[in-house]
């Protein structure tokens, strides 16, 4: 496997080219753009008095005659239809295989336990989301795995790859926003036998396109951007390692992980909009950021940093430090528009003091602020006034 390129990284042209075959393929033989593929991924050819998007199936058992692999669909753990239509499309987006679990949590845990065993060396943004750390300390080291925790600093993370089995990277890193080098870390890696995993949550794979980069395994939280109307659980792995796909498939069976016919539903019928959606927070976000700056308030963002330029768009988030707990409080209580909430990535504007989780590394005053869908300069006004 080799590392990609260093700039917007489109879908390597070899997955693009069969993603629609020649009724779907553009007259003058352009490929189709990011939200044109977001748009029809994983749907059915039109079809006279049938719906673009069929419903959900909704079964435990289905009927199967005969030997257990007569049919894909036997038993509703290890597979359904609505999860399949989902995976493809998503697998059109990532350029790979991709497989949708319970949560993203849910996505973390099949990764880090498929892939590692005792004896293993994990390396992992220290960073990042938390629940990567709260396995590797509390599940994985106990059983045998080393577990090194690192900045979200390419250097140091190539430095760090020697000995490893799985690099886990987080970049944008949150909620800190900080960015690292996913081509140079992959190539890095390789070269000490090590995979890479890069969580893409805040970029999805329509700002950032991590397999094409030379990343292994491509995970995403589905439940933030992806499907960003904040009321679906949803997780997503992606890669091009044909054992590594079973070896997980046979995880969210075994482990029982996987997500509900609706909520697969729900989310494929989310990825329409995603393009527009990701383009307007990240305008947002971006707006935020500047005014922030403005007023001479520290901000975290990711187009602070120069390894940004592998993203289309930088995502909805953006961090910024008042100058005390209570200061904070007071400003997110003036928001006529921003609710409180943990998570983010919705069409909602929402934000946090994020140290009152005491899961991250940043001051009391920290707020992190996920911009949502609504305009950008209402956004800014909204902040400013509450100011």
């Amino acid at each position: 496997m080799t590392a990609g390129g260093s700039s917007l990284c489109p879908l390597d042209e070899e997955y693009r080219l069969t993603l629609y075959p020649e009724p779907g393929a553009s007259s003058d033989g352009a490929l189709y753009g990011a939200s044109t593929r977001a748009v029809h991924a994983g749907l059915p050819d039109f079809e006279q008095g049938a719906p673009l998007l069929g419903g959900p199936v909704f079964a435990a058992p289905f009927h199967l005659r005969g030997a257990k692999d007569a049919h894909e669909f036997g038993y509703g753990r290890d597979a359904n239809p609505t999860w399949s239509a989902l995976e493809s499309a998503l697998g059109t987006l990532e350029g790979g295989t991709s497989l949708v679990f319970a949560s993203g949590m849910a996505a973390v845990a099949a990764v880090l336990f498929t892939v590692l065993k005792p004896g293993d060396k994990l390396v992992a943004v220290g960073d990042g989301y938390p629940g990567v750390r709260f396995i590797a300390t509390e599940r994985l080291a106990p059983t045998g795995v080393e577990v090194q925790f690192v900045s979200t600093d390419t250097e140091e993370i190539c430095a760090a790859a020697e000995g490893a089995r799985l690099v886990w990277i987080e970049t944008p890193s949150n909620p800190r926003l900080d960015v690292c080098d996913i081509a140079a870390i992959a190539a890095a890696a390789h070269k000490a036998g090590a995979l890479v995993a890069v969580d893409n949550t805040l970029a999805t794979p329509l700002g950032q396109q991590c397999l094409a980069l030379g990343a292994d395994i491509a995970m995403m939280s589905g439940t933030k951007t992806l499907c960003g109307h904040s009321d679906v659980l949803l997780g997503v792995v992606s890669t091009r390692d044909g054992e590594l796909v079973d070896a997980l498939k046979r995880w969210r069976s075994q482990s029982g992980s996987v997500v509900g016919a609706f909520e697969a539903w729900l989310a494929h019928r989310s990825l329409a909009t995603l393009a527009l959606r990701l383009e307007r927070s990240s305008a947002g976000a971006l707006a935020v950021a500047d005014a922030l700056r403005g007023k001479g308030i520290e901000v975290f963002h990711p187009s602070d940093h120069a390894a940004s330029s592998q993203m289309l768009h930088h995502g909805c988030l953006v961090g910024f430090v008042l100058e005390s707990e209570t200061r904070a409080q007071e400003v997110l209580a003036r928001c006529s528009l921003v609710a409180e909430a943990t998570s983010f990535g919705g069409v909602h504007a929402t934000a946090e003091r994020r140290e009152r989780w005491g899961t991250d590394d940043v001051p009391a005053g920290f707020i992190r602020y996920s911009a949502g869908i609504e305009d950008p300069e209402d956004l800014v006004a909204d902040l400013l006034q509450a100011l």
